[in-house]
């Protein structure tokens, strides 16, 4: 096992590249992935991790800004390592990117879950992994709003039995700020919400970002997990 980090460099005033570590326990996926992100502008790799426990480690040594993380690693998996740096106040601004062959639908519910900010197949083209760092380095979830709806739709018809878990932090939301959430959950954009609410989409972003604060989500896909496990939304039935 090796771990490859290149400590933070001292502060300027131009613009930094956004801070990328690498976890995955095959070499050459790892050696893959360094070079096309390395040629990306504004990106650069600084750490290697070949389990879940490097992962967390390098990250918190690096600084990272996104972790691409691969589910199946020995030791502590991948989700695991998510759920721990999801968990650690001073990784607070660490987001993780999931990529892994495994595109089943519990996975990717169980990544975004666990703190995970999107999710990507190995089998993507560069210029969308690339644009996925990026995504998720801006705190906007990968998933688009429809697909993460229709993605826990799928995961909660199959797991029905299971009862939705109440959160008290639902009644820090105002009623507004409950609307909002319940149409982001229902797969609408920003834009979309705005027009429906006769709200400025820039209104409809504060009352998102409001409502993550409050729920604790990391982003958008977080928030619309937490809807749909405290019952601020449900799935709907499917007609006979």
């Amino acid at each position: 096992m090796s771990t490859r980090t290149t400590p933070p460099s001292p502060g300027s005033t131009t613009t930094e590249p956004t801070r990328v570590v690498l976890a995955d326990d095959q070499d050459l996926v790892r050696e893959g992935l360094r070079l096309m992100i390395d040629r990306a502008p504004l990106l650069t790799v600084v750490g290697e991790a070949a389990t879940g426990h490097d992962a967390v480690r390098v990250a918190r040594e690096t600084r990272a800004d996104v972790v691409l993380m691969d589910i199946r690693m020995p030791g502590l998996d991948g989700l695991a390592a998510t759920r721990r740096i999801a968990a650690d106040d001073s990784l607070a601004g660490v987001r993780v990117l999931i990529l892994t062959t495994f595109e089943v639908d519990d996975y990717v519910f169980e990544a975004l879950r666990s703190g995970a900010s999107g999710f990507l197949g190995k089998g993507a083209r560069p210029e969308v992994l690339i644009d996925a760092i990026r995504t998720v380095a801006r705190g906007d979830a990968l998933l688009s709003p429809s697909a993460t709806r229709g993605l826990i739709t799928r995961f909660l018809r199959l797991h029905d039995s299971e009862p939705v878990r109440a959160s008290p932090l639902l009644a820090s939301l105002t009623d507004r700020e409950r609307e909002v959430t319940a149409l982001v959950a229902d797969g609408m954009s920003n834009t979309e919400i705005a027009r429906q609410l006769t709200l400025s989409p820039l209104t409809v972003k504060t009352h998102v970002n409001h409502a993550m604060t409050k729920l604790g989500a990391r982003d958008r896909a977080q928030l619309v997990v937490l809807a749909y496990q405290t019952g601020l939304a449900r799935p709907p039935r499917p007609r006979p």
